[in-house]
């Protein structure tokens, strides 16, 4: 059944993942509406169900051989779905092993560092599950869009058109440097459609429980639409490596991409198929002590429950 399992969860996220080398044109070769043939919610919440369920058993074991880690990346424009994301794909997971990173407008010590310095500093450790809401790739994409903040990083030469191909090939050798360490990279870009963020943001301002996720910038920043979808696009077709390679999970709805993204996680998982440690002769025979003692301590005539 695990075996059945795991081969529907690759079968099904295939069509997702970016192909090392592909050029990618995003408004025309990921359609942000796609449910990829499922046609009714129901059967989505099935699907996120196992997945969940698969993560939980893995999460465990990757806690418990303590000798690889997962960082996975969320990348999406605003009202893409990133927090509600993490708060289903995780819900079964142990707390104690993921952690949750969001990166908002650096600070002055974080500006004093390279640009890669502020998320190295929230990696996960062995064993754990980093999430990253929003990653260092917004050093080529918001900064890409929005130039002038190249000011604030104090660069030693003055920015041009090559500063994107190298911080490509530094985040690409730095993705492969935390592979050959034992550091899986999962990254998800949430794929949506305008018209389906304008209908967001427009149920952020009639909703008053939902008042507090709305800014005026979300709105002044949709001026920049489609240097976002380039910016995407070259991102996309540079950084997509067989190390560490993108899915683009179709994000308007949003029951569809957290299927997308916990059958991503658990397939990354499954492929690293952590192990619970096997213990030693002198370890067992320690055990067999150790319950002998505890079992002359109870009660005349007790057992272990």
């Amino acid at each position: 059944m695990k075996d059945k399992r795991a081969k529907r969860i690759a079968e099904f996220i295939a069509p997702l993942r970016v192909e090392p080398g592909r050029k990618v044109r995003l408004a025309e070769d990921f359609d942000p509406g796609d449910r990829a043939g499922i046609a009714h919610k129901k059967q989505g919440r099935e699907l996120l169900r196992n997945g969940v369920e698969l993560l939980a058993d893995h999460q465990r074991r990757l806690a418990a051989q303590g000798s690889h880690g997962v960082l996975l990346c969320l990348q999406a424009l605003d009202a893409g779905g990133k927090d509600g994301t993490i708060r289903h794909v995780m819900s079964g997971v142990n707390p104690q092993g993921v952690r949750v990173s969001s990166f908002k407008v650096p600070s002055a010590e974080e500006l004093g560092h390279d640009y890669l310095w502020r998320y190295a500093c929230r990696l996960p450790s062995r064993g754990e599950i980093g999430i990253f809401n929003r990653s260092y790739y917004e050093e080529v994409l918001v900064v890409r869009v929005h130039p002038e903040l190249l000011a604030r990083q104090h660069l030693p030469d003055r920015p041009g058109k090559a500063l994107w191909r190298r911080r490509y090939r530094e985040i690409n050798d730095w993705e492969r440097y935390l592979t050959d360490n034992g550091f899986r990279i999962v990254k998800l870009f949430l794929n949506l459609s305008r018209e389906e963020q304008r209908i967001r943001f427009l149920k952020r301002i009639d909703v008053p429980e939902r008042n507090w996720k709305f800014s005026a910038a979300d709105v002044r920043e949709r001026a920049s639409w489609d240097a976002y979808q380039s910016a995407f696009s070259a991102l996309l077709s540079a950084t997509s490596t067989a190390w560490a390679p993108w899915y683009v999970v179709p994000a308007d709805h949003k029951w569809f991409a957290r299927t997308c993204a916990a059958a991503v996680l658990a397939h990354t998982l499954i492929e690293l198929d952590p192990r619970y440690p096997e213990i030693d002769d002198a370890a067992r025979h320690e055990l067999q002590l150790a319950r002998k003692q505890l079992e002359s301590d109870g009660p005349d005539g007790s057992s272990a429950r």
